[in-house]
Parts: C-alpha cells; sequence; structure tokens
C-alpha cells in the first residue's frame, strides 16, 4: 500500500529495523487452522479417473501404468491403480523422478476418505508425509468406485516438523522467508517481484505492507498471480494469521502459524 503522508513513510521501515513482529520461527498449527471447504470431485468409473476440480483437470486411464497429464508443474505423469472398490493408489512422476505418491481408502459406510501422501519434491530435508481426511458431500454415479464423488476436507494430521516450520527475518524494507525443505524468497515490502525459490508451481513473489503488522503476498507462476496472502501478525507477537486467496482454484482458507523462538 502506497503511504499518504511522507512523514509516515520512515516509521515501518525504522519498526522492522527494531525488531520486525513477523521475526523469528514460526510453525502452523493444523488444529486451529481453516481449509477450504470447497468441495473436490473425483470420478473413476469405465476404467478412467478423473480430477474434475484440479487446476488443469485431467482425466487419465486407471490401468495402474504411467499417462501423461498436462499443465501441473511439479508432475508430468499419474498412475492411478485400482486395488478394489474403497482403495486406491496414485503415483506421479516427473521424467523419471517419483515426486508423490498417495493411498485412497474410503470408510465402510462410504463417507469419509482418509488419504496417507508422500511427496519426494522438495530440493532440501528429503520426502515428507502426513494425511488428509475427507468427508463425503456428494455420491458417484451408479456403478463408479466408491472414490467417486464430491469430498470436503475436514483435516490434516501426522505431518512432519519440517513441513510445517518456517522462518521470516527482516531486513529494513526486505523480508526473507526459509523453510527447512528449501523453499525461500528475499523480497521488498514494496510489491516489486522476486524469485520464489524450491516450489516448481510458484516462480516469484511480491510482498506490501499494508501496515506495522500486516503484510499482503502474492505468489506468482511466470508472472502471473496464483494466490493472494494477508499475513498479520497478533499484538503480541505470538501467532501469525493466514488469510489465502487461492486464484487457481477458486478457495479461500486460513492458516494460523505460532511463534517457536
Amino acid at each position: 500500500m502506497k503511504k499518504i503522508y511522507c512523514l509516515l513513510l520512515l516509521t515501518p521501515v525504522l519498526a522492522m529495523a527494531q525488531g520486525s513482529p513477523f521475526d523469528g520461527t514460526w510453525k502452523v498449527n493444523l488444529q486451529k487452522s481453516q481449509m477450504s471447504r470447497k468441495p473436490e470431485v473425483y470420478l473413476l468409473q469405465s476404467g478412467m479417473y478423473s480430477c474434475k476440480t484440479c487446476a488443469p483437470p485431467y482425466e487419465v486411464k486407471a490401468d495402474g501404468t504411467d499417462q501423461k497429464v498436462a499443465g501441473h508443474p511439479d508432475f508430468d505423469t499419474l498412475a492411478v491403480k485400482v486395488i478394489d472398490d474403497h482403495n486406491v493408489e496414485q503415483t506421479t512422476k516427473k521424467g523419471d523422478k517419483v515426486m508423490g505418491s498417495e493411498k485412497d481408502v474410503v470408510s465402510s459406510d462410504g463417507n469419509m476418505m482418509n488419504i496417507d501422501w508422500t511427496y519426494n519434491g522438495n530440493p532440501e530435508g528429503g520426502p515428507i508425509s502426513g494425511k488428509a481426511v475427507m468427508k463425503r458431500v456428494a455420491k458417484g454415479p451408479s456403478g463408479a468406485n466408491l472414490i467417486s464423488g464430491s469430498w470436503r476436507n475436514e483435516k490434516l494430521q501426522d505431518m512432519p516438523d519440517s513441513a510445517l516450520t518456517f522462518t521470516f527475518k527482516s531486513n529494513g524494507d526486505e523480508l526473507s522467508y526459509n523453510t527447512p525443505t528449501g523453499q525461500s524468497y528475499s523480497a521488498k515490502l514494496d510489491g516489486s517481484d522476486a524469485p520464489y525459490k524450491g516450489d516448481p508451481g510458484t516462480t516469484s513473489v511480491s510482498l506490501k505492507r499494508i501496515n506495522d503488522h500486516t503484510i499482503e503476498e502474492t505468489d506468482k507462476r511466470d508472472g502471473k498471480p496464483i494466490a493472494v496472502v494477508r499475513i498479520t501478525a497478533a499484538p503480541d507477537g505470538k501467532m501469525l494469521t493466514f488469510d489465502v486467496s487461492d486464484k487457481l482454484h477458486n478457495t479461500t482458507s486460513k492458516w494460523v502459524a505460532e511463534k517457536q523462538s
């Protein structure tokens, strides 16, 4: 945000120099965070699997072999293996490298789905794993595998600290971000673009200072905004709130991080 009064121009910079409320090591608290409530829509029927809410959507053969998928920066093939009506395995690759895998398990009553996932694409820290729990919103068509239908995210769990921890450090009118898994940026708080490293889906970032306790971050891919994040520091300096507007999926979410040091 542009400053209106010249006298106020120095105030935020001096505040940063004396100790920014964003500085420190933080850890996301999954229990206090709120994922998007927009349902995800899948269909597995007649030997084909589709993700209708993925960005971009795709449809592949569900025969356990690598199928080409276009438009996704962190993988270019997907293999879908059907175990039975309640169990499906998926594996993504970029070139010959396995980027991720998941096991989708639908409950006996068909109303819940547990997703045990692993991601191998981080530049540092090795693979990370976790579990997502989804609740059915709508059934799929008659005769389709039980993974089919609309599902809403309920919770994430069993994620390692390395996937939840990050560090902010200010230097004058610049803020740096680093994670144990190799994602980072150093950007000025004037809205100018800076490189985002370690994530093929995000190539640059821009930051704008709204006030002493609020920053707006815009994540971009090849110059196009893909997410806008308003980061707010609590008055006591112990919590950060991230209000995320995902432009690719047209969703919103809220993430809460607590100060570790």
